[in-house]
């Protein structure tokens, strides 16, 4: 904490720091950051987040302060169209790189939108006087740049399994994407624009930007060497394991890990959930017209078990790639696969057929999680004795008393779901959701039930197939009961984590020191006082 003399002799007054959140569109990675604005906030501290208006509530539910970055950023929002990475997609079409793959856009665009972001994140985070920043480094990199620029300590929260859930998630992606690392790399080394941009970045900023991609190891995120720390929001025993190239990568750099474990809110408490662009199109979802954590409560009174269903908001939402109607974009330009709509259908059809009732009272209590979507179960009648709601108090309902939690396996969600003690059945769509069914099974904490890759045409029998696969692996967990002792074990573990305060304390730290003092060439930090005597884990070590 930071204090200053009243200039009489008598107690020093609390001086609080400013710090700038800078996060996606993406619930996922935008939730495990609240709880630590709201700790600074009740603090006495302040707190800006630079974000999208889709998330202005449960960001200023926290008593943070709102900026919309499609504002801030005028140099890149201004004639685009915003999308859950930027303005990927208009750079793509101005480019003329539209038809390849979003992991092929993100590499050979990722520094002609930084170019384009910094002018409006550095007269921001200088308006706003910033002390500290917090960002996620998968979708926000351009925030550590401006952060090195003023001189100022940046926090990376990293949500995945660790930094050794990188190299599995990338390697899932090339795989559906029919990618390979080097065709990857070939196409990006080849694309002059994105030399150019790199090029204007050292000349202006004399920012040390690394692009030989190739020539690191699998997973490496360079962006984390910007940072003072990288706060991950798994524990140790749960990490993703980092191959010895990784972990000697990381300490090369100068890069530190701290496994804080999940960072849960309180009861009650706000968070992101729709992940819709067009709002206009979303279902009314901003409050509950029932208490469902009550209902879950009493039905454990009652002696019956409760399973909690979320798709997660991505595949609910509308992006054209993984959304309600997306498809994935395969490398030939052809979209193929199922939809979020086919998915989330045959997963809720599946629950639905495990354990449907003719009564309300009887069996199994159901609670499901819709999503944004206008009439999104569309034909589907749900049984009498399942709850569906387009958005639910997740963790609030977790904690209540969920006995099976039938879960895309995101990081957010399947943290909150162990933390809570429920046993998982994964039904992972993409990104780091395979990486965290696959720990799940191999630890004991449930089955995972992998999306299905139909070819063209096969989509309707690859559904029926994945609802009978969602439905029989929910009966299993329910009736083994090692996936739910080994549930609770977890819970229990993950108790033990440092949270919510230890996040709070590394932000306070990072704001302490004065502005400027971080060399603009210098990658290792010195220790932070305030969080020094704290073992800092390195995943690798």
């Amino acid at each position: 904490m930071a204090f200053a003399t009243n200039g009489h002799g008598s107690e020093p007054e609390f001086v609080g720091k400013v710090f700038a959140f800078i996060f996606p569109m993406a619930a996922g990675h935008i939730n495990p950051s609240l709880p630590v604005a709201r700790t600074l906030v009740a603090a006495g501290h302040v707190v800006h987040y630079l974000c999208r208006e889709q998330m202005r509530e449960a960001i200023e539910d926290t008593g943070a302060r709102f900026h919309a970055d499609v504002e801030v950023e005028r140099e890149l929002f201004n004639g685009r169209s915003p999308d859950t990475f930027g303005a990927l997609f208009s750079l793509a079409k101005e480019h003329g790189l539209l038809g390849i793959s979003l992991m092929e856009l993100r590499a050979m665009l990722r520094h002609v939108q930084v170019e384009l972001q910094l002018p409006g994140l550095l007269r921001w985070l200088g308006e706003i006087g910033a002390q500290g920043v917090m960002y996620d480094p998968i979708f926000c990199p351009e925030a550590a740049y401006g952060a090195r620029l003023l001189g100022l300590e940046s926090v990376a929260l990293l949500t995945i399994a660790g930094p050794g859930a990188m190299e599995p998630t990338e390697a899932g992606f090339m795989k559906v994407f029919g990618l390979t690392r080097e065709g990857v790399a070939e196409r990006t080394s080849n694309f002059e624009p994105g030399h150019a941009a790199v090029a204007r970045l050292r000349a202006t900023y004399g920012l040390d930007l690394d692009e030989s991609s190739a020539s690191r190891p699998v997973g490496y995120m360079d962006i984390l060497s910007f940072s003072c720390m990288t706060l991950v929001t798994t524990s140790e025993k749960l990490q993703e394991p980092m191959s010895r190239e990784l972990a000697e990568a990381y300490r090369a750099a100068a890069v530190r890990f701290d496994f804080v474990g999940p960072l849960l809110d309180g009861a009650g408490a706000k968070r992101a959930a729709a992940h819709r662009f067009n709002v206009d199109e979303a279902s009314d979802h901003r409050a509950e017209d029932i208490d469902v954590a009550d209902l879950v409560r009493r039905a454990k009174g009652a002696g019956r078990r409760v399973v909690l269903v979320s798709m997660g908001t991505v595949v609910t939402g509308d992006s054209p790639e993984h959304g309600w109607d997306g498809r994935r974009t395969a490398s030939d330009g052809t979209r193929r696969g199922l939809c979020g709509r086919e998915l989330c259908h045959a997963a809720w059809q599946g629950a639905f057929d495990a354990l449907g009732e003719e009564r309300a009272e009887d069996g199994a209590f159901l609670v499901v999680a819709l999503g944004p979507q206008k009439d999104p179960l569309g034909a589907i009648m749900p049984p009498p004795n399942a709850v569906c709601r387009p958005v639910l108090q997740q963790v609030d309902i977790l904690r209540a008393g969920v006995d099976v939690f039938v879960t895309h396996a995101g990081q957010n969600s399947f943290m909150e779901g162990l933390a809570a003690g429920a046993a998982l059945v994964c039904c992972p769509s993409f990104a780091d959701q395979p990486v965290n069914a696959r720990r799940a099974e191999n630890l004991g904490l449930g089955l995972q039930v992998p999306r299905p890759e139909p070819q063209p045409g096969d989509e309707a029998a690859a559904a029926a197939a994945y609802r009978a696969d969602v439905a029989r692996a929910l009966g299993r967990v329910l009736r083994e009961p090692g996936f739910m002792a080994a549930a609770r074990e977890c819970a229990a573990d993950l108790a033990r984590a440092p949270g919510v305060p230890r996040a709070a304390e590394w932000m306070v730290a990072a704001a302490s020191r004065p502005a400027g003092a971080l060399a603009s060439s210098g990658k290792e930090p010195p220790a932070i006082p305030e969080v020094a005597a704290h073992k800092l884990v390195h995943g690798g070590a």
